[in-house]
């Protein structure tokens, strides 16, 4: 057709900064003086940008994932950039619009899905640089804020010039801002965030009972004489007898108790379903997608590499938490499942109280593992 307009594609989700600045402040751990070490992560997050856009350039399509790296990392440096505004008192927002007026930028109207906002500015760089030369750009703009936050000289403009830096990165990238921010959003509120129990997912409540993980259970864990751990449920032998399978004894005979924590604390658990017989067969789509063969597989090697993890850090004794980088690893393990549905925070939850029950039976050969999904927890009870 002629004189057909060529439009780029708008995202379908608008975001307003204000509020993307608003939902990250209550996941930021830092103290209010903490400012080197917001610099410091604004700059160690341009350089992940940088290797994963640079891995996309020599691997092509070998590096399937690289959307997804890269929207992750200029998340994670646009929430540094939100932390370093409001410990300097700048704007976050006004620090973006100021950019906007520097003449760089093109502008057109368009309608908005925001409910009160009928209207939104759509922006895009006039003339965009080589990606080589916006990303290192953005590289000198960030280490120009390593010396100003130092003393707090110029630093709106300082913060300034990293946004335009940042908003030509992300065009030249060909990433969704829009997706960067719902997605960084989600995934820091999850991370550190107690969850609000009434919206968390549950997977089976309207399935037969007969179907469900167990409101309440008790699982009784013995071994054996010839160093076989066994369980029992309702007096009944579940499951095959386990060893540690390998050379130095670590306790991975125990390791069903993982198991129990995840259908406990997460309501999930595709390998507990089928010790018990419990998986939800009314529906033959979620019994071969959710129940089977193949999910657990991924709940068992999930197991195995948290455990490889763990074993190194003396089973997470002492311990408060996990590292965000092994709660990641988790949920690329569980991508295309239901339980990528259960927030980071929950995840952990679920790991420290798995790897405390284990502990206790490790140290006991054996015992009993009490678990409650209305409490999302497990309590270890001697034999």
């Amino acid at each position: 057709m002629s004189g057909e307009l060529n439009l780029p594609s708008l995202a379908r989700t608008t975001v307003l900064l204000r509020e993307y600045a608003t939902g990250v402040e209550a996941t930021d751990r830092f103290g209010k003086n903490d400012i080197q070490p917001i610099v410091l992560g604004l700059f160690g997050e341009v350089g992940s940008v940088m290797s994963a856009v640079k891995k996309h350039k020599r691997e092509g399509s070998a590096f399937p994932g690289f959307r997804q790296s890269v929207e992750e990392e200029f998340g994670d440096a646009l929430w540094y950039l939100a932390a370093l505004c409001r410990r300097m008192e700048v704007n976050f927002e006004e620090t973006f619009s100021s950019v906007v007026k520097n003449g760089k930028y093109s502008t057109a109207i368009a309608a908005s899905d925001v409910p009160g906002w009928p209207l939104s500015e759509v922006v895009s760089v006039t003339s965009m640089p080589k990606l080589d030369e916006v990303l290192l750009g953005l590289g000198r703009s960030a280490a120009g804020l390593l010396t100003a936050s130092s003393g707090h000289q110029d630093v709106s403009t300082k913060l300034a010039d990293f946004a335009d830096y940042f908003m030509h990165a992300l065009q030249a990238s060909g990433v969704s801002f829009s997706e960067v921010i719902t997605s960084n959003l989600s995934k820091t509120r999850g991370r550190f965030l107690t969850p609000d129990e009434t919206t968390l997912p549950t997977f089976d409540l309207n399935f037969p009972a007969d179907e469900q993980i167990p409101q309440e259970f008790e699982i009784v864990i013995k071994e054996r004489k010839s160093g076989q751990s066994c369980l029992q449920w309702n007096g009944v032998f579940i499951g095959d007898p386990l060893t540690d399978n390998i050379l130095d004894p670590d306790g991975y005979r125990f390791h069903d108790v993982f198991h129990f924590a995840h259908a406990a604390i997460l309501h999930w658990s595709p390998t507990f379903r089928a010790l018990i017989k419990h998986k939800r067969k009314s529906n033959p789509i979620i019994d071969e997608a959710q129940d089977s063969g193949r999910a657990i597989v991924v709940e068992e090697g999930l197991s195995a590499y948290i455990f490889s993890r763990a074993k190194q850090l003396n089973f997470f004794e002492g311990q408060d938490g996990v590292s965000f980088d092994l709660l990641k690893t988790i949920s690329e393990f569980v991508n295309g499942y239901e339980v990528e549905a259960c927030p980071l925070k929950l995840w952990e939850n679920a790991v420290m109280q798995g790897y405390q029950a284990f502990r206790l039976v490790r140290a006991n050969n054996g015992g009993v593992i009490i678990g409650s999904r209305a409490n999302r927890r497990i309590i270890y009870k001697p034999l």
